[in-house]
C-alpha cells in the first residue's frame, strides 16, 4: 500500500459537527477542524508524508488487530493483540450539550487500557495545518503540548509525559493489566485559553455520556427489522455526517479518495448536496427522525430565500453546510494522493452545474411527512409552491444529469422524472391541505413530462428507459423509478428495464451506474460498482417480487461493507472499497433497501 491503509481500514467518530477517521493503526489519518468542510489539520490519506497524523499504537510489528464500534454508539474501539499482552485504545468525540451552536473548539478522546499482560504504546502527534500547506510552532509545557497554526491552536494533553520532536511530539507510555491512560486532542481558536490538565475521572464521564448520548438518539429509531445493526450502523452514519448547527448533512465525510486508484476521478465530496441530503433526510424520516428533517427543511428554507443573481436557478446543487454557495475548486498540487491518485482537488466546481433532479429529491422528502407540512406552515407553502410555479415552466431543458458528468449537458430522464415528481408530490399535498395553488398547470406540467419520458426515454429496441433521449445508455439512477411511484414495480416495461440491467450493469448482484465508455462523461479511467446502485437494485427486486433474488443480492452487498459496517462510495474489481468514505448515498440506500425487503418478505411469510 506504499504507507497508505485501505479505504475500507476506518472507523468513523465524530461530534455532530466534524469527524475523524482512524485506522486498524491506530492513527487519524483524517481530520478537519472547526468543521468537516474546513481544512484538515491530519490527512495521511491523501499524502503520508505531507499530510499530517495522529498515532496510538502498541510499540511492536507483532501485532494483530481488531476493530469494533460500541453497540449501537460512535465509540470506537481499536484492540491490539500483542505477544506480551492485549491492550485497546478507544476512541470518541464528546457532543457537546449544545451541538447546535457552531464551536471552534472540539475534543478528540483517546483513552489507553491493557486489559492482559504489558502493553507498551507508542504516541506520534504530527499535525499538518491548512491541508499541509501552513507551518506551525510548538510549546511543551506541563500540561502537555500546544500547536500553534494559523488561526488554530491545538492542544494535546496527557496523563503521561510528552517528548518534543522538531515541530511534532512523541511519546511511550507502558501499561499493565487494568491500567488506564488518556490523551485528549483539543482544538480551539487562534489565542483562545487552554484547556487544563487531562482529568480521568471528567474522561469517565466523557465517555459514558457520549455513549448514553448515542444510546437515547438510537432509541428512537423505528425499524425492528432482519438487518437491525446494519441499519442501526447507517442510521448513526447519517446522523454523524450532519452539521448540527445547520442540519444539513454532508455527502461524505472526506475528499480526494478515488473512485479508480491513480485516477483523476477524486472529488471534495464534504459538502451539502441536495440531492444526497434530501434523500438521506427522507429515510431518517422513515426511521421516526422528525427532528432531523426539519432541521434541514430550515436550512432548504433559507436557501430559497437567500439573494442571488438574476436569472439564476431557484437553488445551486450543493453549498457549503452552512448555505455558502461558493465552492471554488482548487487543486493541492502539493499532495501525491491517496496511492497516488491525482490530484487531489478542495472545493467543488460540480456546484455551477445545472440539475434539475434537485427539486424533485427535495419535493420527495420534504412532502414525506405530515408533521413537516404542519410546521413548514402557510410561509412554507408559499416558497414551495413558488418554486413548483417556477418548475413547470422550465423543466423542459437539457442539463448535466446526477451524476455530474462534465460531457456536456443532454436531455436525461432521471432529471425528467425528477421533476415529475416535485410537481406530483406538490399537486397532493395542495390537494390535502387545501393550500393555494394552480393545480391545472401544475397537473398538465406533471402529465407532459410522463408522457415525454415514455415516448423518448423508453428504448423499443433496447426495451428499456435509457439515461437520456439521444442515446440507448442504461442508467442506475433509473432504479428510482418504482420507488417514486413514476411506474409499477411489475409493470411490463419496469420488468423489461430491470432485466436489461441485469444483463448490462450488474455483476454478481453489483451494480454500476452506467457505461463510461458508452456514455463518455468526459472523464478518463472507470470506476467500480456503485454501492447506492447495489442497494437501490435490492429496492427493485424486492418490490417486483424477486424475492429470492432480492434477498440474495442484499445479503452479498452486505458482506462488502468493513469490519465495522461502513461503505464507502463504490467497491473495486478485487472488492476494495473506493471513493470518498464512508458515503451518505450508500447508507440511505442500504436503509431503503432493507426496509422494503422487510415488508416484502413479511407479506410473503403472511405476516
Amino acid at each position: 500500500m506504499g504507507g497508505y491503509p485501505p479505504i475500507a481500514d476506518h472507523g468513523l467518530i465524530g461530534d455532530l459537527q466534524t469527524a475523524a477517521l482512524v485506522s486498524g493503526t491506530g492513527a487519524v489519518d483524517w481530520f478537519c477542524v472547526p468543521r468537516f468542510d474546513s481544512p484538515s489539520i491530519f490527512a495521511a490519506l491523501l499524502d503520508h508524508e505531507r499530510g499530517g497524523h495522529f498515532t496510538i499504537a502498541p510499540d511492536t510489528d507483532d501485532v494483530t488487530v481488531h476493530q469494533i464500534y460500541l453497540a449501537d454508539t460512535a465509540v470506537l474501539i481499536t484492540r491490539f493483540l500483542t505477544p506480551d499482552g492485549v491492550g485497546e485504545v478507544v476512541d470518541f468525540m464528546p457532543v457537546d450539550p449544545h451541538p447546535d451552536v457552531p464551536s471552534d473548539r472540539h475534543r478528540l478522546v483517546r483513552a489507553l487500557r491493557v486489559v492482559r499482560g504489558t502493553v507498551t504504546f507508542r504516541l506520534e502527534c504530527r499535525p499538518r495545518f491548512d491541508y499541509g500547506r501552513a507551518p506551525h510552532t510548538l510549546v511543551l509545557d506541563g500540561r502537555g503540548a500546544a500547536f500553534h497554526g494559523p488561526g488554530l491552536d491545538v492542544h494535546l494533553r496527557s496523563t503521561f509525559p510528552l517528548d518534543e520532536d522538531g515541530d511534532d511530539v512523541r511519546a511511550t507510555v507502558t501499561l499493565g493489566a487494568g491500567q488506564l491512560a488518556g490523551v485528549v486532542l483539543d482544538t480551539r481558536a487562534q489565542g483562545a485559553a487552554g484547556p487544563g490538565p487531562v482529568d480521568e475521572t471528567q474522561l469517565q464521564a466523557e465517555f459514558h455520556a457520549t455513549r448514553l448520548f448515542w444510546h437515547d438518539w438510537i432509541r428512537r429509531c423505528r425499524y425492528r427489522g432482519r438487518w437491525q445493526q446494519m441499519v442501526n450502523r447507517s442510521a448513526i452514519t447519517l446522523k454523524l455526517l450532519t452539521y448540527a448547527p445547520s442540519g444539513a448533512p454532508v455527502a461524505a465525510a472526506t475528499m480526494g479518495l478515488p473512485e479508480q486508484v491513480g485516477g483523476e476521478r477524486n472529488w471534495d465530496y464534504r459538502y451539502t448536496w441536495i440531492r444526497d441530503a434530501s434523500l438521506s433526510m427522507r429515510v431518517l424520516l422513515d426511521l421516526g427522525y422528525v427532528d432531523e428533517a426539519d432541521a434541514f427543511r430550515k436550512w432548504l428554507g433559507a436557501r430559497l430565500r437567500a439573494p442571488r443573481p438574476a436569472g439564476a436557478e431557484p437553488m445551486q446543487i450543493m453549498y457549503r453546510i452552512d448555505g455558502d454557495p461558493e465552492l471554488a475548486e482548487e487543486i493541492l498540487e502539493h499532495l501525491s494522493g491517496y496511492r497516488d491518485s491525482y490530484p487531489v482537488r478542495a472545493g467543488n466546481g460540480a456546484a455551477g452545474q445545472l440539475q434539475l433532479d434537485i427539486y424533485g429529491e427535495f419535493a420527495y422528502a420534504m412532502t414525506h411527512s405530515p408533521d413537516l407540512a404542519e410546521v413548514a406552515g402557510y410561509e412554507g407553502w408559499k416558497a414551495f409552491a413558488a418554486l413548483l410555479d417556477w418548475l413547470a415552466g422550465t423543466w423542459d431543458r437539457p442539463d448535466e444529469g446526477i451524476w455530474e458528468t462534465r460531457g456536456g449537458r443532454k436531455d436525461f430522464t432521471y432529471s425528467r422524472l425528477m421533476c415529475w415528481v416535485a410537481l406530483d408530490r406538490g399537486i397532493r399535498l395542495a390537494t390535502e391541505y387545501a393550500r393555494p395553488a394552480d393545480l391545472a398547470r401544475w397537473t398538465a406540467e406533471r402529465d407532459a413530462i410522463l408522457h415525454q419520458v415514455m415516448a423518448r426515454g423508453w428504448n423499443p429496441d433496447r426495451k428499456a428507459f435509457v439515461q437520456h433521449y439521444d442515446g440507448d445508455v442504461l442508467d442506475a439512477s433509473l432504479l428510482l423509478m418504482p420507488l417514486v411511484g413514476f411506474v409499477s414495480p411489475k409493470a411490463s416495461q419496469w420488468l423489461d428495464t430491470l432485466d436489461a440491467m441485469d444483463r448490462e450493469l450488474v455483476t454478481d448482484s453489483l451494480v454500476y451506474r452506467y457505461n463510461p465508455q458508452a456514455s463518455p462523461d468526459g472523464l478518463r479511467g472507470s470506476e467500480g460498482t456503485f454501492s447506492l446502485c447495489s442497494f437501490l437494485y435490492v429496492y427493485a427486486l424486492a418490490r417486483a417480487g424477486r424475492l429470492e433474488q432480492a434477498r440474495y443480492a442484499m445479503d452479498k452487498m452486505l458482506t462488502y461493507a468493513n469490519h465495522v459496517g461502513l461503505f464507502a462510495e463504490e467497491i473495486g474489481p478485487t472488492g476494495e472499497q473506493l471513493g470518498n468514505f464512508p458515503q451518505a448515498f450508500t447508507h440511505l440506500a442500504l436503509i431503503t433497501a432493507a426496509l422494503a425487503l422487510d415488508e416484502e418478505l413479511d407479506k410473503a411469510d403472511g405476516r
